[in-house]
């Protein structure tokens, strides 16, 4: 087969400020366009169903989360310890300190006990109390040996603690990477099950930014972000431990951080949750109005629509900004509120942590590892809080890409299908019904039989009906009623790679891949030889330019073929119809774009190619269609007349006046 070309037999054309106009619906095989369009915002419809389908999407990954929990328990571990230990090493320098000071005031052999009675005798009975929390020997200071050793299990247990955490966020990003690269598998195969229905009703800007700039920001939050809340969680459990173990109290007003910071993480959520979901929509919106912009940035030009262009951009690249700004303003305020909270507790704790060294309740050693949990215990949940403006972001993203995988699939090929090893040609239409809309009829009750090797002409004015019944043919829409036949095989009992497999098609609009114009041909059989390459561009008269270039059949093209003529991208898919060798051929005008003097060539290859062989011809020009075994005349989705040429002419009917109107009115004009 020729493979996709960008017609409308397939494809819709651009609209907006490229093309003139908003996108189409109907018969043509059009839709809704949407570019430009806003979407109300509006937040995640099942934000909870989102998040629990996107965790459900980590599953085959279970035993590598598992062992990133065990590293993560086992880092959080070493990370919490480390304070506690720290504070043995501060109260023995601090304990050396004081037992260094007294021994300068007090006689040599005095114990602790007797210090603190010296002490509250001299009157300085605060001073005494503070002692009492200390372990000290009047006139023995720091030992330093102590020290040392407890500092070199504390560089261990940070080493440890990173070394696992490294491991950890190594494992880590493996399965989200190859979570996101099942999603896009996912992704890609359902594209490719979507009816042309689908991609005729959704903007293609929308389609792309779900499928890059949705899955992207899935990817980033799953790598970055999900190791963050698995090690925020394991920490606070860990460091309340551990603040309950050295002061309840302290523990208590540090607990009471959380509400506070649940509270308002939850209403500032609520409000950038909305904010995200419409800058995605808006992204999604820019993507296609830049899209179509630059595809048709010849025609902007020619019709003097630059202006309007850029006005139409900036329109919406402001409610992007407008929809961004306040998305990441309002998500941005978890990060200093929870700061502010964080601050408040610091100080609540220095304060009543050096009331109790003071009353030798506590000593400095513990107070100071308490302050560094306090910050331990905030830190990982201002980090959750500023992870949930991620998360709103990334779970807007993924209902997007969850809508696209649920959207209604083409009507799965039988289970038990009929094969055609090797078509013959005939195609029979028998009562076939067919409407885009329920309520608008388009083919009614359309009945045809085309024998092998006829050649059969459609024409009708534009809407009539010409590519539906294309599409129809090939099953990229299912008719509504009735039955379309290959060989006296119901088209709906064959698989629709085998019905297509049978067709060839040449349309009016070229498309071609970013490749070697070796490998565009070809495209049109897999296994094709070099020779039956260059047999079939010789039969388009693609050979002697391709020749001409200067890497020949090797030359690349562009993404957008920029770099081959019009005329010259059409030859290119006509060689590929010759090379892929149908019994069945579709061509929708496929000489319209190529010069006179190679119209006539071609003209004359693909009457070569046409002998023997059952071909479908939407003539625009009713010229070119004057052999045609039947012509079939179409207004309104229902064939009107048919017959030959001379035959409708004769009856000077409907095609009589469409025939004349494309010479008679042009001979008057210039008259």
């Amino acid at each position: 087969m020729s493979g996709p070309t960008g017609s409308t037999a397939g494809q819709r054309r651009p609209a907006g400020p490229a093309f003139g106009g908003p996108g189409r619906r109907g018969p043509m095989g059009g839709g809704p366009m949407g570019h430009g369009m806003m979407l109300p915002a509006q937040k995640a419809r099942n934000f909870r169903g989102s998040l629990r389908r996107l965790v459900g999407e980590l599953r085959p990954e279970g035993p590598g989360i598992a062992v990133v929990m065990v590293l993560a328990i086992i880092g959080v571990i070493a990370q919490v310890l480390a304070p506690r230990i720290l504070a043995n090493a501060t109260n023995l320098l601090f304990d050396g300190l004081i037992g260094k000071t007294l021994g300068q005031y007090l006689p040599p052999g005095t114990t602790q006990a007797q210090a603190e009675a010296i002490l509250r005798a001299r009157g300085q009975g605060q001073v005494a109390d503070m002692l009492s929390g200390m372990t000290v020997t009047p006139g023995v200071g720091v030992d330093f040996g102590a020290v040392g050793q407890i500092l070199l299990v504390l560089a261990a247990l940070y080493l440890v603690g990173a070394a696992f955490q490294w491991v950890s966020y190594y494992i880590m990003a493996g399965v989200a990477q190859r979570t996101v690269y099942r999603l896009r598998q996912d992704v890609d195969r359902k594209l490719g099950r979507l009816p042309l229905r689908y991609f005729d009703s959704h903007p293609h800007g929308d389609i792309l930014s779900r499928v890059t700039n949705d899955i992207d920001n899935i990817a980033t939050t799953l790598q970055q972000s999900l190791m963050q809340i698995v090690t925020s969680v394991f920490t606070i459990i860990g460091v309340l431990i551990m603040m309950l173990t050295l002061s309840p109290l302290l523990a208590l007003i540090s607990v009471m951080v959380v509400p506070v910071a649940a509270g308002a993480t939850l209403v500032i959520a609520r409000q950038s949750q909305r904010q995200f979901a419409a800058q995605w929509r808006e992204t999604g919106t820019l993507t296609g109005r830049v899209e179509e912009t630059h595809t048709g940035q010849t025609i902007v030009k020619v019709f003097g629509h630059r202006d309007d262009a850029i006005r139409r951009f900036d329109e919406e690249n402001e409610r992007l900004y407008q929809a961004s700004f306040r998305a990441q303003f309002i998500s941005g305020i978890i990060q200093p509120t929870m700061n502010f909270v964080s601050n408040l507790n610091y100080v609540a704790i220095a304060v009543i942590g050096g009331v109790q060294v003071a009353s030798g309740t506590m000593p400095l050693g513990d107070v100071q590892a308490f302050i560094q949990y306090s910050r331990q215990f905030t830190m990982p949940i201002t980090q959750t809080a500023s992870i949930m403006n991620v998360l709103q972001s990334t779970i807007a993203s993924a209902e997007r890409v969850f809508e696209l995988l649920d959207e209604p699939e083409e009507v799965p090929d039988t289970e038990q299908p009929r094969v055609l090893e090797q078509a013959v040609g005939q195609v029979v239409l028998d009562d076939v019904s067919f409407r885009y809309e329920p309520e608008t009829p388009l083919i009614e009750n359309l009945n045809e039989v085309v024998q092998p090797g006829q050649t059969v002409a459609i024409v009708g004015p534009t809407g009539a009906g010409k590519t539906t019944l294309v599409n129809l043919l090939l099953r990229f829409y299912e008719i509504d009623g009735g039955r379309i036949a290959v060989d006296g095989i119901d088209a709906r009992e064959m698989t629709r790679d085998n019905l297509r497999r049978t067709f060839g098609m040449v349309l009016q609009d070229t498309w071609l891949f970013g490749g070697t114009i070796r490998e565009n041909i070809a495209y049109g059989r897999e296994d094709a030889t070099e020779e039956q390459i260059r047999e079939a561009a010789r039969a388009a008269h693609v050979d002697h330019f391709v020749r001409a270039l200067p890497e020949g059949y090797d030359t690349v093209i562009s993404d957008d073929a920029a770099n081959l003529s019009q005329g010259e991208r059409q030859l290119l898919t006509i060689a590929r119809a010759f090379l892929a060798d149908p019994q069945i051929l579709i061509l929708d005008e496929a000489t319209s774009s190529v010069d006179t003097r190679t119209e006539v060539l071609v003209q004359r290859a693909m009457a070569n190619l046409m002998k023997g062989r059952t071909s479908f011809v939407i003539a625009h020009r009713l010229s070119t269609i004057r052999d045609a075994d039947i012509i079939l005349v179409m207004n309104h989705g229902r064939i009107v007349e048919q017959g030959t040429h001379e035959q409708l002419l004769a009856r000077r009917g409907f095609y009589f006046d469409l025939y004349n109107s494309q010479f008679v009115e042009p001979l008057a004009e210039a008259v």
